[in-house]
């Protein structure tokens, strides 16, 4: 079962997103302190992390940076997301993948899927930059 990491300080985003990726069969941990992110991605080991661009306490983009400066988070699946379309940043950044919100709980899915090419769970190389 895929293991996706979300990180958005929206409750009921939260919410939602976890009972839905539940629902379509992935594990979902999500990050309770911002300011510990690369440790948390470090001690939960997710397949992949859908991460908000705008954070009350943190720069997603900044994250994501700091995230591919890490010799041992730099191969890690990390897809962006949203309100304002930022996915050319996101993309200089070193996002595999951006979503604009609103968006569809089908494209999600099949953004992750895509990322984690479920078809052989977790064997997608990191540095496909598909769908941005």
């Amino acid at each position: 079962m895929p293991r996706v990491m979300i990180v958005d300080d929206d409750r009921t985003m939260l919410s939602l997103l976890k009972m839905l990726l539940e629902l379509d069969g992935f594990e979902v941990v999500n990050v309770v302190d911002r300011s510990t992110i690369l440790q948390a991605i470090r001690d939960e080991g997710p397949d992949i992390v859908l991460m908000d661009v705008f954070l009350s306490d943190a720069d997603g983009v900044e994250v994501l940076s700091q995230i591919r400066a890490s010799q041992d988070l730099a191969e890690v699946r990390v897809v962006m997301t949203s309100g304002m379309d930022l996915a050319d940043r996101c993309a200089t950044a070193g996002a595999n993948a951006f979503l604009l919100k609103p968006y569809s709980p089908e494209l999600l899915i099949s953004t992750l899927k895509e990322h984690l090419s479920i078809t052989g769970a977790g064997t997608a190389p990191p540095s496909a930059q598909a769908g941005i």
